[in-house]
């Protein structure tokens, strides 16, 4: 009785849900969200009585949400893809 309970242990593989191709996409699409996150920091004043109009400027108005949104794209992609066997 206590034999074929550690047969079934051993026999047992433990198969990770997602592969190389899956990480290797989650990795691409955090790498992106986090340097859109990055571009769109800083450009405020150290002054508050003072307006400073680079934090309108084009790369954090447009490039830093659109790269966030592509992360986000990549990361569902990277979830949802099943690898080639």
């Amino acid at each position: 009785m206590g034999e074929s309970k550690n047969k079934n242990k051993n026999n047992l593989k433990t198969e990770l849900v997602f592969k190389k191709h899956n990480y290797k996409f989650m990795f691409i699409g955090l790498a992106l969200m986090a340097l859109g996150f990055i571009l769109m920091s800083g450009g405020g004043s150290d002054d508050p009585n003072v307006f400073n109009p680079e934090i309108f400027s084009w790369r954090r108005i447009r490039l830093a949400p659109t790269l966030v949104i592509i992360g986000l794209g990549v990361q569902v992609y990277a979830i949802l893809s099943k690898p080639k066997n």
